[in-house]
Formats: structure tokens, C-alpha cells, sequence
């Protein structure tokens, strides 16, 4: 299932006045309360991520989203997706510190909220913010594209709802952060084939090996740049380089032609030029197709890796397009 409904553009039906004061009014009376019961009142790591039940929601979700966002991941232990979605979003959740809490439904002990929330398909990930709730995504996604969305979210339950976490005290107690850094077990014979499938142009094979990988251990950075490696050179094998930028050049409103030309500009080595050309197609397009592009290119952003010089100001003229 593909990841769809990143963009955070409906979250602005979340800034009703009223809302937004009641939300404040919560938070700093739960800061107060901390304050009161001695110190900065921080809770566990382990509290970061919850199992919540349909006779909990209203006090683990809703309650807790005066003060916090709550992202719920709707998942089953039958869904081979939610099993690479699952680790991540915890893994997360520990690394945001308090900026967010995951709750995790299961959908076949929780029927009723997965059909109050009209979920179709999971994995299913939505956010509730001063207990009002907005799709964020659904379907396995790569990390890029979820820390976007969750940067996002943060952002706008902060500026809109003054909402700024929650205090997290290491101390306090061990959870998910020490199993969450401990290797899923050695994967060194299968990413040793997906590169012996990259020299030999099999790019299926290569992109099949790795994602074989990141099932168990979604964290793997070799697996997921060799993914998104992969999977960009599959996508211009077979590729006409001359009629795609012809395209590109005579349609600029062209989103498909766009992306093409962005995957043909980085395996040709011009990686300024295919950040820019998606930038510039994030900034003129909306809905379906802007969300195409920022996709995109934060998938190539995977192939360049985050530590490239060149990827920084390509995220900052992206965050400037995108609000």
C-alpha cells in the first residue's frame, strides 16, 4: 500500500479560536500541576508510546492532546506493513522527546474507532490535536517523509494551539529506546545481494533485497539509502533522456514530466538541479500534484542521504515554498 495524504495543507481547519484557547487554558494548567508536584513533573521514555483501547481514548487521546499531539497508528498483527511502520513511529517517538505521543490502536480488538475514524486500509496514521483529529498519512512511508509530516504537525500544535510537549525525564524509567537500539539481528548476506543485483541492472532484485531488510530493522541506513538508490534507477531504466527533458522544457506544468527530469538531473549528477526543478514545482502546483513533487523530492533527498551538503538548503527553500 502507498503512503498517501502526507500533506498537512487540511490541518487548518484545526485553528478554531475557541479550541485554541481551551487547548492553552489545559496545557498550562497541567504545567502548573507538574510544577506543584515537584519540579519539571517529566515522564518516562516508555510513556512516549502507548496501547490505547476504545474505553481509554477520551482519557489517553483526547484528554492528552490539550497538551500534547497524539498521533494514533492504526495497525494488526496480520499487516506486514504495519510491522515496518510500527518500530519506526516508536523509534520516533523516543527521538522527538515529548514533542508528540504515539498511541497505538489495534483495529481488531478496537472495531468501533477504526470505524469512527473511517479507516479503509491500514497501516493508518492520524494526529489529534486539542481533541480535534486530521488524517496524516496512510500506508508504510519512508522515514523522510514521515519526520516531514510530523515537523509539520508539531509545528502548526505549537504556533496555532500553544501546545509545545511534554517534559521527558531519562531517569524516570527504561522503555522501547534500548530494545528500539539494539540490531534486529545480521543482514550482511542480504545486502550483499541487492548490491550484487545493483551491478548486475537488477534493480526489482535490488529493491526487493532491501526492503526484505528494513521489514525487520527499519532503521537500517545502508537498506534504506540502498532502497531509494534502487528504486531511482529503476524508475529512469528504459527512460528516453532527450524526449523527457523535451517534455519537461515544453510542459512546466507538467508535474509527471517534472519529477521524471528531477530523477534523470541527480543519476546524471546535477543534484542542485533536481532539487530546484522540484522546489519550483512544489511552489506552483497544489493539492494531489504539489504533494506529488515534495514526495519526490524528499525521496530524493533519501538517495543523497541527509549528511550532503547540498540537501540542507534544498529543505529550507522547500519549508519556504511550503508555507
Amino acid at each position: 500500500m502507498q503512503p498517501r495524504n502526507m500533506s498537512m495543507s487540511g490541518v487548518v481547519d484545526l485553528a478554531a479560536v475557541k479550541a485554541a484557547g481551551e487547548a492553552r487554558q489545559k496545557a498550562e494548567q497541567a504545567r502548573a500541576e507538574a510544577a506543584r508536584n515537584g519540579g519539571g513533573g517529566g515522564v518516562a521514555p516508555s510513556s512516549l508510546v502507548i496501547d490505547v483501547d476504545e474505553a481509554g481514548f477520551e482519557r489517553d487521546v483526547l484528554q492528552r492532546s490539550a497538551e500534547v499531539p497524539v498521533v494514533i497508528d492504526f495497525w494488526a498483527e496480520w499487516c506486514e506493513p504495519c510491522k515496518q511502520l510500527g518500530p519506526l513511529l516508536e523509534r520516533l517517538a523516543l527521538q522527538y522527546n515529548g514533542r508528540f505521543l504515539l498511541a497505538k490502536v489495534d483495529v481488531d480488538a478496537n472495531q468501533m474507532l477504526m470505524q469512527q475514524f473511517g479507516i479503509q486500509g491500514i497501516p493508518a496514521v492520524f494526529a489529534v490535536v486539542a481533541g480535534q483529529a486530521l488524517p496524516l498519512f496512510q500506508g508504510a512511508a519512508p522515514e523522510a517523509q514521515i519526520r516531514e509530516t510530523l515537523d509539520q504537525l508539531i509545528q502548526v500544535a505549537e504556533e496555532r494551539f500553544g501546545l509545545t510537549g511534554i517534559a521527558v525525564d531519562a531517569e524516570a524509567g527504561t522503555g522501547p529506546a534500548e530494545a528500539a537500539e539494539v540490531p534486529a539481528g545480521p543482514y550482511d548476506a542480504l545486502l550483499e545481494a541487492a548490491a550484487r543485483a545493483l551491478d548486475a541492472n537488477d534493480f526489482g532484485g535490488a529493491v526487493q533485497a532491501y526492503k526484505n531488510v528494513l521489514v525487520d530493522d527499519p532503521g537500517n541506513t545502508e537498506a534504506k539509502l540502498g532502497l531509494a538508490q534502487a528504486e531511482l534507477l529503476a524508475r529512469v531504466q528504459g527512460l528516453d533522456p532527450q524526449q523527457v527533458r523535451k517534455d519537461a522544457a515544453e510542459n512546466p506544468a507538467d508535474v509527471a514530466a517534472q519529477i521524471a527530469a528531477a530523477d534523470l538531473d541527480l543519476v546524471g549528477g546535477h543534484v542542485e538541479d533536481a532539487f530546484g526543478r522540484l522546489v519550483e514545482t512544489v511552489r506552483r502546483t497544489a493539492g494531489d500534484d504539489r504533494d506529488a513533487a515534495r514526495v519526490r523530492l524528499l525521496e530524493l533527498f533519501e538517495v543523497i542521504g541527509g549528511d550532503d551538503p547540498r540537501v540542507a538548503p534544498a529543505r529550507a527553500a522547500l519549508a519556504r515554498v511550503l508555507f
